[in-house]
């Protein structure tokens, strides 16, 4: 029996981040979507997930999906059968970096929510392409459906996550990075000293594609995932 999947799509975003992804896997094993809303904390968010998640399983997770994917690889490594980060950081935000946010949530209360979600997603950094409006569309639509009290309580949690470097450098499974090649908030040499973390990882740039690469290029991204499925669960 193939491992199922669990993917944690990125803050204020929904299962539809993962949406080719998904229906492209669903045809041969069990699949499924996550939310990463659960509490303020990372630790939080992957306690409540860990209760519900199958036994065994393997892992995606994009931008703060993938912060508290790490925080689950720290609790509960023996959980997961591999791990792939996507446009993703085991760094903490400095001071300056979870103060700069607390501006985003005042003007949020104030009703500035488009605007604010376009800043804080960085969604004027998406690819051009003849899709980038629809990406774009599909992207504030996941935004409003969560609300101003999810960007709040995820807010709170990117502000107060922690290292996970020496999480990373401990893990003992197949490991793969992902990150698109014009990603300006996380490039490609932030996800290269990821990659060099863990055991044995791979690091794969997704070419015409910025933060949401499964959003901006997901046939490249379904067949980095279907390879990373298919590395052999011992490690050499």
């Amino acid at each position: 029996m193939r491992e199922p999947v669990v993917f944690l799509p990125d803050m204020m975003c929904d299962a539809r981040l993962f949406g080719p992804q998904l229906a492209d896997l669903s045809r041969e094993r069990a699949v499924m979507a996550a939310p990463v809303s659960g509490g303020e904390r990372a630790e939080e968010i992957a306690s409540n997930l860990l209760d519900l998640l199958p036994k065994r399983f393997a892992l995606a997770g994009c931008g703060m999906g993938g912060a508290v994917a790490m925080e689950i690889a720290r609790r509960a490594p023996d959980r997961l059968t591999r791990l792939c980060l996507m446009d993703t950081s085991p760094l903490p935000e400095t001071p300056q970096q979870a103060a700069a946010r607390d501006p985003q949530i005042i003007r949020m209360k104030s009703g500035k929510f488009e605007a604010v979600i376009d800043e804080a997603l960085h969604l004027d950094g998406l690819v051009a392409s003849p899709w980038r409006g629809e990406v774009m569309a599909l992207i504030r639509d996941m935004a409003r459906g969560l609300g101003q009290e999810i960007f709040v309580r995820q807010i709170r949690a990117l502000q107060r996550r922690r290292d996970q470097q020496a999480t990373l450098r401990r893990l003992a499974m197949p490991c793969m990075v992902l990150c698109g090649a014009h990603n300006l908030r996380l490039p490609v040499k932030r996800h290269q000293f990821l990659a060099e973390l863990i055991p044995g990882a791979e690091l794969r740039v997704i070419e015409d594609a910025a933060h949401f690469a499964p959003l901006e290029q997901p046939e490249a991204v379904a067949e980095a995932l279907r390879d990373w499925l298919s590395m052999p669960l011992v490690l050499r």
